[in-house]
């Protein structure tokens, strides 16, 4: 029995191991991939075919992106599918194509079919280059290295120097307006109280040298003028101006209306003092020099006399003073900042002046204020290829791929578009490459692809279209079509229009069409900058 059920079970693994063969043989027959070419040049295009075949409720899943590198897979076309009984044959094909040179493997893809994953078989492709004819392209000797100096950027220098300059005026403008500068001599008396002020100016008449010299005249001048000042500050707005007997006749009224307590003895004496000086100055009298000196201690002792004479400050008087006090140094500090802020004014406008002689008042104001096209052209430029067979050109931004109708007269093409902006903005530029459904050896016409990119233009509601035709050669040799001129395009508004500039190239080979597209507004000089070298960036890649 043992025996029996051993080869039982063996005559079983057996049976299930040919069914899983069989089954395995079967699944490997429904995926087949295949390529119409082993054998390519570079940047040419090879059509990688899947065959799957499935049962009609099968949900079949083929590979997307970038699944066949090293190759590049520059399109997916879409699956063809034909039914045989209850099966369904579906056909899927990619184009691939590679920019360098060598044996290249295309990996085993994915099929997903239902719930069970297959493989297909990896498959191998030898790229070759492109040979030279040299007897119609010249040969020449590589050029020996140069040495090419490291290009250095003064911007820190510029910023430098920026900065000393705003250091300096900020340094200027503290140094002469906000700086608490030290007091003069004259200024610290100045800030004085009436009475210390008055003590310290006898004080200073001490310490001249009128007495020694007899200057009798300029003596009393200046002792009257201390007794006349205080006066003036503390009793009397007007005593400075007054003569002796409208002075004196004043003190008798502020006396007799107990408006300050002073003796008549006191206005007595400060009477003698002033009219002995008159004498001195326009009389030509000479005093002894004794006298003169009892004089100054009776002025001395006067000021000591009207100060006790005078009624102490109400509260009220403190605080209006105390308010004046406030009041002038917020003035002051106001035409402080007055000063300061028309300071800066003229460094900013005559800065400003000053560049726009230089170099023109456009540019700084464009630099100064901004301006999209002077930002684009002096920015960092991309250089790139868009399209199969690519398209060299350098863009002052990134193009971005969109959806294009831009082709209208040719039906049936494939068209891919790369652009920047649109036509309502102040500079557009569109790349397209468009894959044409016709035999190779009907040519395609330029003038016709042109005059449809013109139809779009109309169709935009652009006016006014003028065009000029010429050939156009770019830096490696293509051959094409330049198509130029003015038209009025639309702006923001409705109903307003812009004079702008375009410009369209278009190449073609075999069944390919390549078309430029260049619009910008006729006032910007900075966009006709970008523009121009747009146009000398341009390169293609010929077709073999």
């Amino acid at each position: 029995m043992t025996i029996k059920a051993s080869r039982f079970k063996l005559h079983a693994s057996s049976v299930l191991s040919i069914f899983f063969f069989l089954s395995s043989l079967f699944s490997f027959a429904q995926v087949k991939s295949s390529i119409d070419s082993t054998k390519i040049k570079i940047g040419e295009q090879i059509t990688y075919k899947i065959e799957v075949e499935a049962d009609t409720t099968d949900l079949v899943v083929f590979p997307e992106g970038q699944t066949f590198t090293p190759l590049e897979m520059i399109e997916s076309y879409k699956a063809d599918t034909t039914k045989n009984k209850a099966k369904y044959n579906l056909i899927k094909k990619y184009g691939l194509t590679q920019f360098d040179s060598g044996s290249y493997t295309i990996p085993r893809q994915k099929i997903i079919i239902g719930s069970k994953e297959y493989f297909t078989d990896s498959l191998r492709v030898e790229v070759n280059n492109i040979l030279v004819d040299s007897t119609k392209q010249g040969l020449y000797d590589i050029k020996p290295f140069i040495k090419v100096e490291k290009s250095s950027s003064n911007w820190w220098k510029t910023a430098l120097i920026i900065i000393a300059i705003l250091a300096l005026v900020a340094f200027l403008m503290y140094w002469f307006i906000w700086r608490k500068k030290p007091l003069t001599e004259a200024e610290e008396i100045a800030l004085l109280p009436p009475y210390e002020r008055a003590k310290m100016a006898l004080q200073k008449l001490d310490e001249s040298d009128y007495l020694q010299q007899s200057e009798l005249k300029g003596y009393y001048s200046e002792l009257t003028f201390i007794i006349r000042r205080y006066l003036d500050e503390q009793v009397y707005d007007r005593a400075l101006e007054s003569t002796t007997d409208e002075l004196v006749n004043r003190l008798n009224l502020l006396k007799d209306g107990n408006q300050i307590e002073l003796s008549k003895n006191d206005i007595r004496n400060i009477e003698t003092i002033l009219k002995r000086a008159d004498l001195v100055k326009f009389a030509k009298v000479t005093p002894d020099i004794e006298l003169a000196k009892i004089d100054r201690n009776t002025i001395d002792l006067e000021i000591d006399n009207v100060k006790q004479a005078l009624p102490e400050p109400t509260e009220e008087e403190k605080l209006l003073d105390q308010q004046y006090k406030e009041k002038q140094e917020r003035k002051k500090k106001r035409r402080k900042v007055i000063i300061t802020v028309a300071a800066s004014l003229f460094l900013i406008l005559a800065t400003f002046v000053g560049f726009s002689v230089k170099y023109g008042f456009d540019y700084v104001k464009d630099t100064i204020i901004g301006h999209e096209s002077k930002a684009l052209l002096e920015g960092v430029w991309v250089t790139s290829d868009y399209g199969v067979p690519p398209i060299y050109i350098s863009t002052p931004a990134v193009l971005e791929r969109v959806e294009s109708k831009a082709i209208d007269t040719i039906s049936n093409a494939k068209t891919t578009m790369f652009s920047y902006g649109t036509l309502l903005s102040s500079l557009n530029i569109a790349v397209s490459t468009s894959r044409l459904n016709i035999p190779d050896s009907i040519k395609v016409d330029l003038n016709l692809a042109i005059e449809g990119s013109l139809q779009m233009l109309e169709k935009n509601n652009v006016k006014d279209i003028i065009t000029k035709r010429e050939k156009f050669v770019t830096p490696n040799a293509a051959e094409g079509l330049k198509v130029f001129g003015t038209a009025s395009f639309p702006g923001l508004l409705p109903d307003q229009y812009r004079k702008g500039k375009y410009v369209f190239l278009a190449f073609t080979a075999q069944n390919i069409l390549q078309q430029i597209i260049l619009v910008w507004d006729a006032e910007d000089r900075y966009a006709e900058e970008i523009m121009e070298r747009v146009l000398n960036s341009v390169e293609l890649k010929k077709v073999e």
